[in-house]
């Protein structure tokens, strides 16, 4: 059993930067793909990256490429997503999901989910 929880949401000026965190209790952690979702309000959640369990591969929705990156410290069983030149629109729930399988966006190929954290910008 993996339970994620997430951290370090808040609100920012647009083009601002904040790094979330999700630390995920257990000893399988380092073998678990590991993926972040959002959802804004009245809106579906939708994918937002995810990265293997080695850290080796990664994929990052259309809408956050170049300015998100994902990145995992096993030996912390942490996992961090790093959002820069942040836009109002990326305001949302920001979810961290465990033991993913492909395809790494659909939400319902992992098994473990943290509560959310919220993620503010401000235009």
């Amino acid at each position: 059993q993996v339970q994620p929880v997430e951290s370090g949401g808040g609100l920012v000026q647009a083009g601002g930067s904040l790094r979330l965190s999700c630390a995920a209790s257990g000893r399988t952690f380092s073998t678990y793909n590991m993926g972040w979702f959002r959802q804004a309000v009245g809106k579906e959640r939708e994918f937002v990256a995810a990265i293997s369990w080695s850290g080796e591969f990664t994929n990052y929705a259309d809408s956050v490429k170049g300015r998100f990156t994902i990145s995992r410290d096993n030996a912390k069983n942490t996992v961090y997503l790093q959002m820069n030149s942040l836009k109002p629109e990326d305001t949302a729930v920001y979810y961290c999901a465990a033991r993913g399988r492909l395809p790494w966006s659909d939400a319902s190929r992992y098994d473990y989910w943290g509560q959310g954290t919220q993620v503010t910008v401000s235009s």
